[in-house]
């Protein structure tokens, strides 16, 4: 019998930096995994003629279309469940997910944060770091849970904070680290050494930090 390669489906609402990382580390080979499609909540995402150009099945779910936020996540996970991922990557989905889609993909549904979780959950990650006085910012591969960035972290990547700093330059030097983070992490997920259950993420059997593993770049 032969076993199929492990499959992703991504989602975005915009350009979707981050699927075109996860691209670039499939065609590298540092990921093995095939995309199985890109699924947008925009019809316009600019990332779909991307994925499309890559040769990437795309679909639209338009949130717009729906009453609520819990008819327009229980059509998104038929859609998304069509595509039999072993994995989902929110990759710069700009909708904050309800039960009804999270709890259908617990275990295999990750997301990335621009800050070191638990610290700095939800917007303007990188000026609140700034204006704690922080020494380091980073950025959390997660398990998304129905608690907003609340799941159990996967990985983290430290970048120090420099005196002339902004969010803007703080953003754009983390960014590459985050491209690589995330794909790393799903390998990681992908190889069957991580296990989740009761909230709780174990590695190879043994509990990971509260932070998850500290990642360094290659």
């Amino acid at each position: 019998m032969t076993t199929r390669e492990p499959r992703l489906v991504l989602l975005i609402s915009g350009r979707g930096s981050n699927m075109e990382a996860f691209i670039r580390a499939i065609e590298g080979e540092t990921l093995q995994a095939t995309i199985g499609a890109v699924i947008s909540n925009e019809p316009d995402a600019a990332g779909l003629y991307i994925a499309e150009q890559a040769g990437i099945q795309t679909r639209v779910v338009p949130h717009r279309e729906y009453s609520n936020r819990e008819a327009f996540d229980a059509a998104l996970a038929t859609e998304v469940a069509a595509h039999d991922p072993d994995l989902v990557i929110l990759a710069g989905f700009m909708r904050i997910l309800t039960p009804v889609f999270v709890d259908r993909f617990a275990g295999k549904l990750l997301n990335i944060h621009p800050s070191l979780l638990p610290k700095y959950p939800g917007l303007h990650t990188h000026q609140r770091a700034i204006d704690a006085g922080d020494s380091e910012a980073g950025a959390t591969v997660h398990y998304v849970t129905s608690q907003l960035d609340g799941g159990p972290p996967v990985m983290q990547v430290r970048l120090p904070i420099r005196s002339e700093d902004t969010a803007e330059s703080l953003a754009a030097r983390l960014l590459p680290l985050e491209h690589q983070l995330y794909p790393a992490a799903a390998a990681l997920h992908l190889s069957g050494r991580l296990h989740l259950s009761n909230g709780l993420l174990e590695l190879d059997g043994e509990p990971l930090p509260a932070t998850g593993i500290d990642w360094r770049p290659l």
